[in-house]
């Protein structure tokens, strides 16, 4: 069989693919409305501390399974640890339903967090090992918008089902329909990538890294700005899963407006995402970068005067639009500077990284909020992620070639504007 590296070239593996991400995406919109609810009616649970404590073990364990799914993806083939996810994954929405204190419910979260990391990262390398360098923004564009819609779309209905039928049971039979399809499709139907990187290998002029986890981390300026960012990002993200809720049953929201409200940010996260990747393949990634991190900043700082419904849909649209732009460009400017034998590590550290970001996030959020308020920790979260910005803008480079940067491109569009509506 030939090997061909392309969008187009791969489009069925590759539409397959994106479906089970979203499969993967909703097993997260779970738990995304649900369980802070759990935690404070079902279980008299009120220190923020330890209501966020799911998310801080979700956040671990996701991290460290991103690493070891990186290493081992070149070992075992992306495909079995695919599937290896799902069948972890089986247990969770029965311990949800049925879980008779809060421990149970973060031994859901450690399994919740093996589950999507071996499936949220297998699904990403194999769709980057597809469609070869030409692509990339928009491939990942395409699955994480996959993978977000779903966690709206899921949070929105267990928001719903929960205020018709109640907290539990019903909510979280979504998610064994979401385990049976996603193991089946991944076993029946998706193939393994590891012939497109063994092709992509014989034609790429990036170097190997000399040490990929210190590469990675910090050291390659445009790589270590990619992972402090994303740190960063889903130290925001890990405080508006678990505190958003909370702050909005505070002013007065009934729980279905609560459920539209904390929807907006991931679906405006996900459609986003359809035109920020195919823009991160024609910008500048660092301008990207820097002016998603500098949106989501200016949202969450503004956030703390919020107090109607138009106020938080409008910031939580900004917020979510911020972090669409960043989502995709992450993982496509990993992949543009790394070799493809180093690329599956390399993302596995980022995501390592990046997801200890859900538990950094959450433990300062709680301590903050327990000891001053909400209003303090959403203010100190969007003041890091300033300064997230700032390094991204002092420390990336853009690429030499081919690629525009945002604000040269739009300034120049302006005046081409003013000259045809001058000449007409």
């Amino acid at each position: 069989m030939q090997i061909q590296l392309g969008l187009k070239e791969n489009w069925k593996q590759f539409t397959l693919l994106v479906i089970i991400n979203g499969f993967v995406g909703g097993m997260v919109g779970l738990e995304r409305y649900i369980l802070p609810q759990i935690a404070e009616k079902e279980f008299a649970i009120a220190a923020k501390t330890a209501i966020l404590s799911f998310i801080i073990v979700f956040g671990i364990v996701k991290a460290i399974t991103n690493y070891y799914t990186g290493i081992l993806a070149n070992k075992f083939g992306r495909r079995k640890l695919l599937i290896a996810g799902w069948v972890i994954g089986i247990p969770i929405p029965f311990i949800l339903m049925f879980a008779p204190s809060w421990s149970w419910i973060i031994a859901a979260n450690v399994l919740l967090g093996i589950n999507q990391g071996l499936t949220w990262s297998s699904t990403v390398v194999m769709k980057i090992d597809l469609v070869g360098e030409r692509q990339r923004g928009f491939a990942m564009g395409l699955n994480e918008f996959a993978g977000y819609i779903s966690v709206a779309l899921v949070a929105f209905l267990t928001g719903w089902i929960a205020g018709e039928y109640g907290i539990r049971p019903y909510p979280f039979y979504i998610g064994i329909v979401l385990i049976i399809l996603g193991l089946l499709g991944s076993i029946f139907l998706i193939q393994d990538t590891r012939h497109h990187v063994e092709k992509e290998t014989t034609t790429t002029i990036i170097p190997k890294l000399k040490n990929i986890f210190w590469d990675t981390t910090w050291k390659n300026k445009n790589l270590g700005s990619v992972t402090q960012a994303g740190l960063i990002n889903n130290l925001n993200d890990g405080m508006a899963w678990g505190i958003f809720p909370i702050l909005l049953a505070s002013k007065g929201f009934s729980i279905g407006e609560i459920g539209i409200i904390t929807a907006v940010y991931p679906a405006v996260w996900g459609f986003g995402q359809l035109f920020t990747g195919a823009m991160a393949d024609k910008f500048c990634k660092k301008d990207m970068l820097y002016t998603g991190m500098l949106l989501q900043a200016i949202a969450l700082i503004v956030l703390i005067w919020a107090n109607t419904m138009l106020h938080f849909v409008l910031l939580l649209s900004i917020l979510g639009w911020g972090t669409a732009m960043v989502y995709p460009t992450f993982l496509a400017t990993v992949a543009e500077n790394t070799n493809p034998q180093d690329r599956a590590k390399s993302i596995g550290i980022f995501r390592l990284w990046r997801d200890l970001g859900y538990a950094i996030g959450a433990i300062l959020t709680g301590i903050i909020a327990d000891l001053v308020n909400i209003n303090a920790s959403i203010l100190f979260i969007g003041l890091l992620t300033l300064a997230s910005a700032l390094i991204i803008r002092i420390r990336m480079r853009c690429k030499k070639n081919g690629s525009l940067k945002i604000w040269s491109w739009l300034s120049y569009k302006n005046k081409q504007d003013a000259v045809t509506s001058h000449i007409n």
